[in-house]
């Protein structure tokens, strides 16, 4: 996959457990985790802005762009 989902490191800094952030953002806690896990093909725009706005963090804190190849480092 080439987006990371850095959701761990966002929820440390923010000292929030998965389950708290679920419960906040109005998502059950098995989806999160599989969004966590980078187990999700996407995400909704509203999800993302309810985790930044809970976080207090942007999206770009949480989504990273991995390179497969080296054509798509350029």
């Amino acid at each position: 996959m080439a987006i990371r989902i850095n959701l761990d490191f966002q929820l440390l800094k923010a000292r929030m457990s998965l389950t708290e952030l679920a419960s906040l953002i109005g998502i059950t806690i098995t989806n999160l985790s599989l969004l966590k896990n980078g187990r999700v093909k996407g995400i909704r725009f509203g999800t993302l802005n309810k985790i930044c706005t809970v976080l207090g963090c942007q999206p770009g804190d949480i989504l990273e762009f991995i390179p497969d190849s080296p054509e798509q480092r350029e």
